[in-house]
């Protein structure tokens, strides 16, 4: 199946010069949304992980259903100030803007390896964010999945130059 087909592209938002690759349109097709998770979880098989984790929000979409397929605890990676008990934060960049994600301290153990699933991977922020909030935690990242790599930003370079494994179901380009 050609995910590209039921990706909708939208030019100018949230800020103009930004092309958002938004994935609503193929979480609304059951056969689309299916595919995309049957291929997460096997790409995941390559993969030694404890446990998996999503960052808010549209990362929580896939990764649900693949924590509830593989039988491995969800961790949730969220927006500043929406967890409720300790916790430990990260501020990063975005491509259009700047942003915090907080896990809580007991979500994560030490030497837990953990799986991040995410929509999409562009500059590379929010992933590696990601990344420094599980090693804080005492974790290590067992590698990334992402439905979307925008190639021609920096993002998933980033990641791989840091020796994470880092795989996505489709690429388009970020501008």
């Amino acid at each position: 199946m050609d995910l590209k087909k039921h990706i909708r592209s939208i030019q100018d938002y949230p800020k103009k010069g930004i092309l958002f690759r938004d994935i609503t349109t193929l979480i609304e097709n059951p056969t689309a949304f299916n595919f995309a998770i049957d291929k997460i979880v096997e790409i995941s098989k390559k993969i030694k992980f404890d446990k998996v984790s999503a960052i808010e929000s549209r990362g929580f979409i896939f990764a649900s259903t693949v924590s509830y397929l593989t039988n491995k605890p969800l961790v949730l990676l969220r927006k500043k100030d929406k967890l409720p008990a300790d916790r430990y934060s990260v501020d990063f960049q975005l491509e259009y803007g700047e942003a915090t994600i907080e896990v809580h301290k007991d979500s994560i153990g030490k030497n837990d390896s953990v799986l991040v699933i995410d929509d999409l991977v562009a500059t590379g922020g929010t992933a590696e964010a990601a990344a420094q909030l599980i090693e804080m935690s005492g974790g290590k990242v067992a590698g990334f999945i992402f439905i979307i790599n925008l190639f021609d930003l920096p993002g998933n370079n980033l990641l791989k130059k840091k020796s994470y494994f880092t795989e996505s179901l489709i690429e388009f380009p970020g501008h």
